[in-house]
């Protein structure tokens, strides 16, 4: 019989020196991961714990490690008994030889900067510590596999046959017994163990398939040894596809999936989150009305993948392969990788393998990146025969780079209409890499425009950080998608706010602000109720701009997302308008005092307060942008360069030029280091050259007196040809 005993309680913490007494989960970068300044502590620390042990007789005994941050070695009564690299997948070790009475764990855990373990650059905070479950695992002698990659001994492979509305499921385990029981669906056989692995196949009539988030039916597998140590799994019987033309498939039908993606993180807690901050999770996923997830950019808990598998939500889920291609970590992508597959193999939810993610950002395509690529490409293949492959692709990269070829299904992350570039731009990149490649499926694996739920404006623009202009951005890009329905997922980023700590922007520290949920899952961004209008199927009103009260005009434009097709707005009572349409209703109405204003659909109301005042309220700018009338235009110098004149323009000037590259190189330090090794991108400077020096500057949202001081430095430059 096998035993779990959790090892959770009452370990000793030791960071620089300073001993505490702590409990698991835990991370030390739970507060300075979140403060901004790029400046939390990568370092090692010191866990230990005691506990004892009666004799085992002729069991087995491994400790697993469900996660740890994000390498660590493992040390058992003085004995260094292993080392494991990599932050986001379980890992076992057999302690049955170094077992006493009384026991003496001991686990360095290291986030430090190395040059062979992933992540090392990325936009999110590494956070370090044991911050997923440690268990105490006794089992048999004769036992189920413990220590290979983590895995649950147990491979479950439903193969549907639509037509007849059946399943083939192939159940494989591993253990050191000749002898293995299987069941599933009410079905037992005994299976002979070869080699150590032992092969059961079973028909499912009459299939119940796990088919979304209308019916995420699951199945259990359960395999038992005559020496009383079992495994199970749960699976799901379903067919997935990917069409270059028509998107994706699920079970024989069309399923467009339209989601988010997520960062495991909390506000205050850091990466060390419990089943009650995943359910919560989940629920607000639901709420949203998503069908899909990204799991960014590692491998989350088996918990979560848990609930993806009960409440229908299809995953992408990869390894955090990104950002910065490192030629001495090849080895350790592989290793992560092999984790994430054998580890989550089972789980109906996950449609496809992400090798890496933006890997082109501060790398250029080279040989070495390719081959490592051919080679997770190839492993995923070889440990699974059912799932695709795909990559997310920085923005800048070339649409005839060769990498494109490597996966078997490809997405971009865009970001026109935020860093760089215009909203149209979006639509315009994807109908001509569908047009120019129109049998390679594309899907669009992150867009979004951060958003300070504090900051407002009557007139929103690119750069602002106001809730409001992050409506804009996503009533256009969401219009965007549902006209093409080729693109084979869509993940907005991000869901929640996350944890960045070298990010200085938007008035917050340590943020990466592109939720449609705040940090601490308070507070829905108005955003968030624009896609729950689309993907939702409760009828709901929401009248955007609550937190926007005091406006300076007395013409004001209201907004109301619903999923109802017709909404009526009340100022004090009484009826302004009502309009038919679907999501987005506008309503244009005067105000000159403190007015109650009303959305009615039917039963359904919101409500929100707003107020006439005389002078605009400061608090909801970042500091006074600059006045709309282009002062510049009146006191420029002919043949002189100018903040209208365009960036690749001024380049062309060796002293102009470097000036501006200086202050563009300081002005990405606020962005964190993904920013900082993307500038050196040579089709990232290209496409940064199209913009005008004012444009960059008031997207970086500078203040006028900035842009007038840059004005007149570039004036004293002549133009050259």
């Amino acid at each position: 019989m096998r035993k779990i005993i959790s090892l959770n309680k009452d370990w000793q913490f030791e960071e620089k020196g300073m001993r505490s007494t702590i409990n698991i989960p835990h991370t030390w970068n739970n507060v300075d991961g979140q403060d901004g300044g790029n400046d939390y502590f990568r370092g090692v620390c010191h866990y230990e714990k005691h506990f004892t042990c009666e004799n085992l007789g002729k069991e087995k005994a491994f400790l697993e490690f469900q996660g740890v941050a994000n390498s660590c070695s493992v040390s058992l009564n003085g004995q260094t008994l292993c080392r494991h690299d990599g932050g986001f997948s379980t890992f076992r070790v057999d302690i049955t030889d170094h077992l006493q009475k009384e026991n003496q764990l001991k686990i360095a855990v290291d986030n430090s900067d190395n040059m062979t373990v992933y992540p090392q650059k990325a936009d999110f905070t590494f956070y370090g510590g044991i911050y997923r479950d440690v268990n105490l695992i006794i089992v048999p002698e004769k036992h189920f596999e413990l220590a290979y990659m983590g895995t649950p001994a147990i491979k479950v492979t439903p193969v549907v046959n639509l037509d007849k509305r059946s399943a083939t499921v192939t159940v494989e385990t591993w253990q050191n017994v000749e002898e293995v029981t299987v069941e599933v669906n009410g079905q037992t056989q005994t299976a002979k163990s070869e080699n150590g692995k032992a092969l059961a196949t079973f028909e499912i009539e009459n299939v119940h398939l796990w088919d979304g988030s209308a019916d995420p039916y699951l199945y259990k597998a359960t395999a038992t040894l005559a020496s009383g140590d079992v495994v199970s799994t749960r699976f799901g019987c379903r067919k997935m596809e990917i069409d270059a033309d028509k998107g994706f498939f699920l079970n024989g039908k069309s399923y467009p999936l339209r989601g988010v993606a997520k960062h495991q993180d909390f506000k205050d807690l850091g990466n060390a989150i419990t089943l009650e901050q995943m359910q919560q999770d989940m629920a607000i996923i639901k709420e949203l009305g998503a069908n899909t997830l990204r799991l960014a950019h590692y491998q989350h808990a088996q918990e979560f993948y848990d609930l993806c598998d009960e409440n229908g939500i299809v995953v992408w889920a990869e390894i955090p392969y990104i950002t910065m291609h490192m030629e001495q970590g090849r080895s350790n992508t592989l290793t992560q990788m092999e984790e994430l597959v054998v580890q989550n193999y089972n789980h109906p939810c996950i449609a496809v393998w992400g090798l890496s993610n933006e890997i082109t950002s501060a790398t250029p395509v080279n040989d070495d990146l390719l081959e490592n690529h051919k080679l997770l490409n190839d492993l995923c293949h070889k440990l699974d025969t059912t799932r695709p492959t795909t990559m997310a692709n920085v923005f800048m990269l070339s649409t005839d780079s060769p990498i494109l070829d490597i996966p078997d299904v490809n997405s971009y992350n865009l970001y026109y209409g935020w860093y760089l570039g215009e909203l149209n731009e979006n639509e315009e990149f994807f109908d001509k890499y569908h047009a120019e490649h129109p049998t390679r499926p594309m899907g669009f694996s992150e867009y979004g425009a951060d958003a300070n739920p504090n900051l407002h404006s009557e007139h929103p623009e690119k750069g602002d950080y106001t809730e409001e202009y992050q409506c804009v951005y996503h009533e256009h890009v969401i219009a965007m998608i549902e006209k093409r329905p080729y693109l084979w997922a869509t993940h907005v980023w991000n869901l929640f706010d996350f944890g960045a700590d070298g990010r200085e922007e938007g008035g917050k520290h340590g943020e990466n602000q592109k939720g449609l949920v705040t940090f601490d899952r308070q507070t829905k961004k108005d955003a968030f109720y624009l896609y729950k209008a689309h993907w939702s199927k409760e009828p709901f009103v929401h009248i955007c701009g609550k937190r926007f009260i005091d406006h300076k005009n007395k013409k004001v434009q209201i907004k109301v997302y619903s999923n109802q097709k017709e909404v009526s707005l009340y100022k004090d009572g009484k009826l302004v308008e009502k309009k038919q349409g679907e999501y987005v209703f506008t309503f244009d109405l005067t105000i000159w005092k403190k007015h109650k204003l009303v959305a009615k659909s039917g039963n359904l109301c919101d409500e929100r307060t707003i107020k006439k005042v005389w002078k605009e309220n400061k608090t909801y700018h970042l500091q006074k942008t600059a006045p709309v009338v282009n002062w510049f235009d009146q006191n420029i110098k002919e043949g002189y360069y100018s903040v209208a004149d365009k960036i690749s323009d001024i380049q062309k000037h060796p002293e102009a030029g470097a000036i501006i590259a200086k202050m563009m190189e300081e002005g990405a330090k606020n962005y964190g280091d993904v920013a900082k090794a993307a500038m050196k991108n040579p089709i990232l400077v290209k496409m940064m050259g199209k913009m005008s020096m004012l444009s960059l500057m008031k997207q970086a949202n500078m203040d006028e007196e900035k842009i007038k001081e840059m004005n007149r430095i570039l004036q004293k430059y002549k133009k050259v040809d």
